[in-house]
């Protein structure tokens, strides 16, 4: 009996990470809603965490390196509003949130880290619903330049309140020094680095073209480990990395996005390790505070974002349409969540509204990302590209 339950035990992640994209593509073909919001569900239905923290790290590296590549620094420089307009609504959004968390009793500490975890957008999501929904337009390039934004703002204000953290509960100044700022410039530039070293490796070897995505596949999976075992941060790591690639002038083809069948699959994992990790009772405890405030991120981020539509050039409906796509919010979260506790960060397990923060939008927040790039007339109304 008990090697029948350790056979069940070692098949619980292959199984359920099968029936995700099983039901992620029956899914998305009978309702034409996204197939991770089917990926999040299975996962918090099935809620066997046994993966560990690893793989969906290096899933979501993946990503936000190619969410890096596809930054332009060129045009944030030339529109200088875009950016304004992305530090208004995060600061906005902890702000607003921060607020609502002190009004419903929550410690100061434990606001901080709502308030900031809440500036994000999640990368995953809107990485992956853009690729899919073959989204393309002012409303798509500035969700995505607003989302790396927003990553590096949340991090950094994470770290800070982690650093707090530390400093009141252990009166440890250099862990708090660590877990702020030093964490962020040495993952920045470890991201930097690889971003030097890879391409000048592939040109020496005179494989740029044919080699290109294994290369990066494989360098984005070393850095994450690295930055994992060292305690950096793989979030400003594969974002720097991406974005230094982009200015070596690395030409990636069309057919390269998402890593092929590598992303494909380290995507499901991602999405259903993320909502697996949920505990329905946290969900339940926390949700009428998770209500209100995923309605204060989307009122805000709206708000900032639509308020400098015109200065940044664009209409005020295509403004609060990118308000809107920085809605997705749940993979980021998770993963951040995994990496303070394996800091010996334990205070993150009072946040209750977390969990139900990430559930309805691990769900709800792709269908609104959806809904606005079609809106916005970016994306097909009927779009059921693979």
């Amino acid at each position: 009996m008990a090697e029948f339950l350790a056979i069940l035990t070692s098949l619980a992640w292959p199984f359920a990470i099968t029936v995700a994209w099983l039901v992620g593509e029956f899914g998305q073909r009978f309702t034409g809603l996204p197939r991770i919001s089917f990926y999040g569900l299975v996962g918090f239905a099935l809620a066997a965490p046994q993966l560990g923290v690893l793989p969906a790290d290096v899933a979501f590296g993946l990503i936000l390196f190619e969410l890096g590549y596809r930054i332009n620094l060129r045009w944030l420089r030339t529109n200088p509003w875009i950016g304004i307009s992305g530090l208004a609504e995060a600061g906005l959004t902890f702000l607003g949130v921060y607020a609502v968390a002190r009004l419903a009793g929550t410690p100061g500490i434990d606001a901080l880290m709502l308030a900031s975890l809440s500036m994000a957008t999640s990368p995953a999501t809107v990485v992956r619903m853009i690729n899919e929904q073959k989204s393309s337009g002012q409303v798509t390039e500035r969700a995505l330049h607003l989302c790396a934004l927003n990553c590096v703002l949340a991090v950094f204000a994470f770290n800070v309140s982690v650093g707090l953290w530390f400093f009141r509960t252990f009166e440890d100044v250099g862990a708090a020094l660590w877990n702020s700022l030093v964490v962020l410039g040495v993952s920045a530039f470890t991201g930097a680095v690889f971003g030097l070293v890879v391409p000048a490796v592939l040109r020496s070897l005179g494989r740029m073209t044919q080699d290109a995505t294994v290369a990066f596949a494989l360098a984005v999976i070393l850095l994450v480990s690295v930055t994992f075992a060292l305690g950096l941060s793989p979030v400003v790591a594969a974002l720097a990395f991406g974005l230094m690639a982009r200015h070596r002038r690395v030409a990636f083809s069309q057919a390269q996005r998402n890593f092929g069948a590598l992303g494909e699959l380290l995507t499901v994992v991602l999405f259903v390790f993320a909502a697996s990790t949920l505990d329905w009772r946290r969900v339940w405890a926390g949700v009428l505070l998770a209500v209100a405030l995923v309605l204060v991120r989307l009122l805000t981020k709206t708000a900032g974002v639509t308020a400098f539509a015109h200065r940044s050039g664009i209409s005020w409906r295509k403004g609060a349409l990118t308000g809107v796509a920085l809605t997705p919010l749940s993979v980021f979260v998770i993963l951040l969540i995994e990496h303070a506790r394996h800091a010996g960060v334990q205070i993150v397990e009072e946040l209750r509204s977390v969990a139900a923060v990430t559930m309805l939008l691990e769900v709800f927040g792709p269908i609104i990302l959806q809904r606005a790039l079609v809106w916005a007339r970016e994306a097909p109304e009927n779009n059921h590209a693979a």
